[in-house]
């Protein structure tokens, strides 16, 4: 999912810088039209586009300023250049709604296409209203809604169905719960140990309040890149709580999760971040008592995670 986040955040970089070359492209134009008294307009928004372009390389929680900034420049050069076009008013009128879709989420986008739908009307009839051209836009902003109206349902379907957590490589808190269940049926069944080691990361909610959601980002990947590094294939990493994630270790001896506890323990003890510093995660480990029904071992892990967060 942060792969995801990064990839988008790049690809809204290379989508301003296009939209700077293109006002460059328009500056020169005009420039060999002869045209000077229009020149300044794009070239002044071509260096906006460029600070755009620069928040959205540098840090992803900056692309929602590099939009405003795109959605400005874009509402400035059709507010300059509407009136004077003579031919395709349907085409004109269409930009705007479209761009703020583009660049806004929808129900910010809608209402502001709402709220700004005289102006634009006003701006392309020379002050005057057009009720056929009114129609064509709200029908327009309509049928252009449906677009990220779709996107947005199916990614809440996919996050409702998606087994991972949402900020991490981890399994989700349900997800886990249910292969811990299984995990606890099959080891039952097959006599085979279990063990579930639990881990605290007690500076995240620090890192994420003093540093910024990007350190915060940086210590839950940094965890999960560990534990995938020193673990099996059909170990299992699941988030239990904001801090709390639980590593399920299926037919594993007490001394085969006592070294996976102290290999990661080691590692993470020996790994620095930019923003926090040392990494301190808390580590315990939990085995599958012989007999012990599921409900009473859920019980001591959770006594387990409290005393673990407690310090």
């Amino acid at each position: 999912m942060p792969d995801r986040y990064r990839h988008a955040s790049r690809l809204f970089a290379l989508w301003h810088a296009g939209g700077a070359l293109l006002l460059l492209g328009m500056a020169l134009w005009l420039y060999l039209m002869g045209e000077y008294e229009r020149i300044p307009l794009p070239a002044a928004l071509s260096l906006l586009m460029v600070v755009a372009t620069l928040l959205n390389a540098t840090r992803a929680e900056h692309s929602r300023l590099a939009a405003y900034l795109a959605l400005i420049c874009g509402y400035l050069l059709i507010a300059v250049e509407l009136p004077r076009q003579s031919g395709l008013p349907a085409l004109w009128v269409g930009l705007p709604p479209v761009l703020t879709l583009l660049l806004l989420p929808l129900a910010p986008a809608m209402l502001l296409n709402l709220a700004l739908t005289p102006v634009w009307l006003a701006l392309l009839g020379n002050g005057q209203l057009d009720g056929q051209m009114l129609l064509g836009y709200l029908s327009l902003v309509a049928v252009a809604a449906l677009v990220p109206w779709e996107q947005a349902r199916q990614h809440a379907l996919i996050r409702a169905t998606d087994p991972r957590d949402a900020e991490c490589a981890a399994t989700g808190h349900e997800t886990l719960h249910e292969q811990l269940a299984s995990e606890v049926e099959r080891a039952k069944l097959l006599g085979q140990p279990l063990g579930l080691l639990l881990m605290h990361l007690p500076q995240l909610d620090m890192a994420g309040e003093q540093f910024g959601p990007g350190a915060r980002q940086a210590l839950l990947d940094t965890l999960c890149q560990a534990v995938s590094n020193r673990s099996r294939d059909h170990d299992i990493l699941g988030r239990h709580g904001p801090a709390d994630f639980w590593l399920i270790l299926p037919d594993t001896s007490e001394s085969g999760a006592l070294l996976v506890q102290h290999r990661l323990g080691q590692a993470l003890e020996q790994t620095t971040l930019m923003d926090t510093g040392p990494l301190e995660v808390r580590l315990r480990l939990c085995r599958l008592r012989a007999g012990e029904p599921w409900p009473h071992f859920e019980q001591r892990l959770e006594t387990c995670r409290r005393s673990l967060a407690d310090g």
